[in-house]
């Protein structure tokens, strides 16, 4: 047992070493679909984030919950969601979307949407008390405070960002289930470790996923270090 799993261990960095061609498609596929899906949420999740901590409107409270809850939203849930969407039988059935690439991205968005969109609150509330003194002497209006406060918070937003990177490249019940895990198609790290490992193929499951536990070291340590460099800079 023990020489199986060392050679599996063996073949395993052969392959990431040589860069084998289906481990590299699939590290591929993988890091297009979460750095898009992320990108997206970024783009929604900061400024709907910024204006909950700024803004003050009925229902705030309400949406306030609604995203921390998101947070902890079950991968599945989305992906069934998505997929109740996209099915031939749900609204949007007729774009063909499902058991794509397309489908696995709009999954992530929206399971990575309430954590950019949570964090960058707090961030934007804690600088909003920082700097509400300067503002009010200012008299600055709401859309220039909000852009003043999303490039003082640049720093701990793209810590915001990293964390939802981390969420969405080791995610593998929603992609699953809107993707499919098709071969050459909608396989993903997660996905493709999850088969392979039924398979008995280690070798591909242990070279995937030692780039995936790469891959989250790195982010976790890039967002330490954009976390004390901002804390060192602010100070």
């Amino acid at each position: 047992m023990m020489n199986e799993f060392t050679d599996a261990g063996h073949a395993a960095w052969r392959l990431v070493v040589s860069l084998d061609p289906t481990l590299a498609e699939i590290v591929y596929r993988s890091l297009m679909v979460s750095v898009i899906a992320v990108g997206l949420s970024a783009l929604v999740g900061f400024a709907v984030g910024a204006l909950l901590a700024v803004a003050r409107f009925p229902g705030r409270k309400f949406v306030v919950v609604l995203m921390n809850a998101g947070m902890g939203m079950p991968p599945v849930v989305i992906g069934l969601v998505v997929y109740l969407l996209l099915s031939r039988s749900g609204p949007f059935g007729g774009l063909g979307l499902l058991f794509t690439p397309t489908a696995m991205i709009i999954a992530q968005s929206l399971l990575v949407f309430p954590i950019i969109c949570s964090l960058s609150r707090q961030v934007i509330e804690d600088l909003l008390e920082e700097y509400a003194e300067q503002f009010r002497s200012f008299d600055l209006g709401v859309g220039q405070v909000l852009r003043t406060l999303l490039w003082e918070g640049r720093f701990r937003l793209l810590t915001a960002l990293l964390a939802g990177f981390g969420r969405a490249i080791a995610e593998v019940g929603a992609v699953l289930i809107v993707g499919g895990n098709i071969a050459h198609v909608t396989r993903v790290m997660t996905t493709a470790i999850a088969l392979e490992t039924a398979r008995g193929d280690l070798a591909l499951a242990l070279g995937l996923g030692l780039i995936l536990i790469t891959t989250a070291f790195a982010v976790n340590a890039a967002a330490y270090l954009i976390r004390d460099y901002a804390e060192r800079h602010a100070a």
